[in-house]
C-alpha cells in the first residue's frame, strides 16, 4: 500500500477514515496496522465506486479519490452529467487538510500578491471534511476562472443532495459543490474531529 492520502497528517487521515466508517481505533496520530488496514479498505471502496460509475481525467481522479465515498459517488454522477452536456469540466480540488486550508487562506493576505480565493481557515471549509469539491471549466484547453458556463454547468449537474456555492449570499463560489448535510459547519467540524459520521 502506498501511504499517500494525507500522508503529512496522520491524525487528519484517521479522522477522515473514521468519519467515513473505515477506522475503528483510537485517534492517536500514529500510522500503524489499523490505520493501514483502514486506508486499504477505503481505497478498495474507492476503486469499486470508480468502476461502477464513470472515470475521468487524471486530475479529476486524484481529487475525487480524496473525498468521502458518498461524495465520490455524488461527484462522479455530477461530473458525468456536466461533461455529457458538452462542458469540458474537471474536478480541480477535493479534500484539504487543515494545514492545506490555512496555506490557501494566506493567499492574497500577509503580503502574498496572489488574489484571495477563500475566506475559510483550516476547519472552516467543507473541503476539510471530505464532502466538497471545486470544478474548473476549460475551453480549447484553457482554464476559465470566470465564466457564465459555471452557472450553466450548475443547471445541468445540481441535484437535491448537493449544495452549490453559486447560491451563497456572501462570496459566491460558482465552482464549489458540497454534499448537503443539514448541519451547520461547526457541527460538521465537531463530528469530523471526533471521527463521527457526517453523512
Amino acid at each position: 500500500m502506498s501511504f499517500q492520502l494525507f500522508e503529512q497528517d496522520t491524525l487528519f487521515l484517521q479522522r477522515f477514515l473514521k468519519s467515513a466508517g473505515f477506522y475503528g481505533a483510537e485517534l492517536d496520530g500514529i500510522y500503524g496496522k489499523k490505520t493501514d488496514a483502514a486506508l486499504n479498505a477505503f481505497e478498495a471502496r474507492t476503486v469499486e465506486i470508480a468502476e461502477t460509475l464513470s472515470k475521468f481525467d487524471a486530475r479529476s481522479e486524484r481529487n475525487i479519490t480524496s473525498l468521502h465515498p458518498m461524495a465520490q459517488q455524488a461527484a462522479r454522477i455530477f461530473l458525468k452529467k456536466v461533461r455529457d452536456a458538452g462542458f469540458d469540466a474537471r474536478i480541480i480540488s477535493g479534500t484539504r487538510t487543515y494545514a492545506e486550508q490555512d496555506a490557501l487562506y494566506r493567499q492574497g493576505r500577509f503580503g502574498s500578491p496572489k488574489p484571495i480565493v477563500t475566506h475559510a481557515k483550516g476547519g472552516q471549509s467543507n473541503h476539510n471534511f471530505g464532502i466538497a469539491w471545486d470544478i474548473g471549466i476549460f475551453q480549447d484547453g484553457l482554464y476559465l476562472g470566470e465564466s457564465s458556463l459555471y452557472d450553466k454547468a450548475a443547471e445541468v449537474g445540481l441535484s437535491n443532495e448537493l449544495e452549490w456555492g453559486g447560491h451563497w449570499k456572501k462570496f459566491k463560489d460558482r465552482p464549489h459543490y458540497q454534499l448537503a448535510t443539514g448541519l451547520i459547519l461547526a457541527n460538521v467540524r465537531d463530528k469530523f474531529e471526533e471521527g463521527q459520521a457526517i453523512v
